[in-house]
């Protein structure tokens, strides 16, 4: 295993103490009402509590605050929802924060603030700065993200881009709602590709001494990135390895062929920004002896039988030949098949491999995430079948989820650009951040949930306007930051002194910022970064609408001539706006631009 320093961003959550944003502050005081009825004897004590929400009403005009802790506590009570909702709005207007409780439908309770207590919100978003949306809802558990994990046969194209910047954005988030994060890539350096690698690699090394290799042979990588690395080694072998056989080269030529591959993509992600904490080896993995550990722990746990596979649906039975192999119990954990760990031959099949690899990360993880293409959907049950057993014998399975990305589409103008690594035609990732710009690359991927399809086409995700997510989002910064310079230059500043003169229009983009720190809580649970981009969006989009207002009726403006405390009070909301869009663009690994 080759291992790095802990990821200085992301892996290990910040150690503080800071008040509660205003949704965690109302589940609290919810909560609170709660232990009230219940120390009263007017609910039972003890409560499962776990489904109570506290989010924003769906309709604006229903309030400000929405929860469902009547219809949720209203059974386990034996009671009517809509009677237990009168009775939590009875202790809940005991806050003075609290200007009005409504019961809506069958029981849900809608409750509108006080503008002080929004106020005291964006007071909040002031005093935390960066750390504002911070979480203690991880707990401090251990989440192993693994991602990427390309295979170490060339450099980095768009095919992996969409995975790598969801993988790593999810790491980020998980850090930043609280859990400890390790970031994990798998290095598939044990099977045949990397041996047409290494042949691949002699074929040029040839070349590179001279010889006439003619059209590289098909089943061969035939990049032009393999010829640095054939050059290299001519120079270290000379004429050595020219014509000698096979058996005598594959294993020099591969070691250092995928060392230079995996130089190459790291590089290559390093890019985007993106830096794992651990690499781990398919081939140390066996050569340590960990998929035969494996086995012997599951034979124990009577996890792994000899057995022989029924033949295959559609094959004949006079075709089919039975072989005894080690199977795996799957069909106990969901699967529709028990699974064979090894070959005929005695090898490792790559379920088994990976089944050791995964055993391997629960040594040292509470929770895992792994990232993968769409097109390894048909492993997931299996593999979801593994962890649970090799965790679960020993206890309480740990929590395991797969997460399924789709291809990227790569368009020019609309017409698709090829990538295919075989025939050397792949658009690079390298190539694509040096066109449009890590940032532009990164928020893009995001802007769609990862299991749908996506388009990306250079002319659209670098234009200029309301339909291109990029853009919307850093043009708000960009305008926050406008603002304060032109402030700055008119000797004005933000200020919180007379926050009370902002009006409902203004009030509405703090309820809006506000939801942030439930956005971010909410995306970590669900393990879906995008949450995130789209909320960034939605803000972007609030404070942009407001603007507008402010081109048409001056008195609206950010800056308003001649009244010098209310432009102060604005400015400071402008600024709070600011601080919320670079948080999140920070979790999403991209920078906030400050001029467009």
């Amino acid at each position: 295993m080759i291992q790095t320093l802990p990821h200085p961003a992301a892996s290990v959550p910040a150690a503080h103490d800071a008040p509660r944003a205003l949704f965690a502050e109302f589940a609290h005081v919810i909560d609170a009402a709660i232990v009230a009825l219940e120390s009263a004897g007017t609910l039972p004590a003890g409560l499962p509590r776990v489904a109570v929400t506290t989010e924003p009403p769906r309709d604006p005009a229903h309030g400000d605050i929405s929860t469902n802790a009547a219809m949720v506590l209203a059974k386990p009570a034996g009671t009517n929802p809509r009677a237990l909702a009168a009775l939590l709005i009875a202790e809940l207007v005991r806050d003075p924060r609290v200007v009005s409780a409504d019961i809506a439908g069958p029981g849900f309770i809608n409750l509108r603030l006080t503008p002080a207590a929004w106020l005291g919100e964006l007071r909040l978003i002031a005093q935390a700065g960066d750390d504002y949306g911070r979480s203690t809802f991880g707990g401090g558990s251990t989440v192993n993200v693994e991602y990427v994990s390309a295979n170490p046969t060339g450099p980095m194209h768009m095919g992996h881009c969409r995975g790598a910047v969801v993988g790593d954005a999810l790491a980020t988030l998980l850090a930043f709602a609280g859990h400890r994060v390790i970031r994990e890539y798998y290095i598939n350096d044990a099977g045949g590709q990397v041996d047409v690698l290494a042949r691949s690699v002699h074929l040029r090394y040839r070349e590179a001494l001279g010889h006439d290799v003619g059209a590289i042979p098909e089943g061969l990588y035939p990049g032009d990135y393999l010829i640095p690395v054939a050059t290299a080694l001519a120079a270290e072998f000379g004429h050595a390895y020219a014509d000698a056989p096979e058996a005598d080269w594959l294993v020099p030529f591969r070691t250092r062929a995928v060392a230079a591959m995996m130089a190459m993509i790291r590089e290559d992600l390093a890019l985007l920004g993106i830096h794992h904490d651990v690499f781990s080896s398919e081939a140390e993995l066996q050569a340590a002896g960990k998929p035969a550990a494996a086995e012997a722990w599951l034979r124990a746990h009577d996890l792994v039988y000899d057995g022989v596979l029924e033949a295959p649906k559609g094959k004949l039975a006079e075709d089919w030949e039975a072989v005894e192999l080690p199977l795996f119990r799957s069909t106990r954990f969901g699967d529709d098949q028990d699974r064979p760990i090894r070959k005929s031959d005695g090898s490792w099949t790559y379920f088994g491999a990976d089944l050791a690899y995964h055993f391997q990360k629960t040594q040292t993880s509470d929770e895992l995430v792994d990232i993968w293409g769409a097109d390894h959907a048909g492993t997931v049950k299996r593999i979801r079948a593994a962890v649970a057993a090799l965790t679960g014998a020993a206890g309480k399975p740990k929590p395991f989820e797969v997460k399924l990305v789709q291809m990227v589409q790569l368009l020019r103008d609309g017409v698709p650009v090829k990538m295919s690594k075989r025939a050397g035609t792949f658009v690079t990732l390298a190539d694509v951040v040096g066109e449009v710009g890590k940032d532009v690359v990164r928020f893009t991927m995001l802007t769609r949930k990862p299991d749908a399809q996506m388009d990306f086409d250079f002319a659209k995700v670098v234009e200029a306007s309301k339909d291109n997510p990029v853009f919307y989002v850093q043009y708000c910064h960009a305008r926050v930051c406008s603002t304060l310079r032109k402030a700055a230059a008119e000797h004005l500043a933000p200020g919180a002194d007379a926050l009370d003169r902002l009006g409902d229009e203004e009030l509405a983009l703090v309820r809006l910022a506000a939801q942030f720190p439930r956005v971010i809580e909410a995306a970590a649970q669900a393990r879906e970064p995008h949450r995130l981009a789209f909320f960034l969006y939605d803000l972007a989009a609030g404070f942009h609408a407001y603007w507008n207002i402010g081109n048409d009726r001056p008195e609206k403006r950010y800056i308003v001539a001649g009244d010098p405390e209310l432009t102060a009070a604005r400015l400071f909301l402008a600024a709070q706006i600011g601080q919320v869009i670079r948080n999140g663009l920070a979790i999403l690994g991209v920078a906030a631009a400050e001029e467009l």
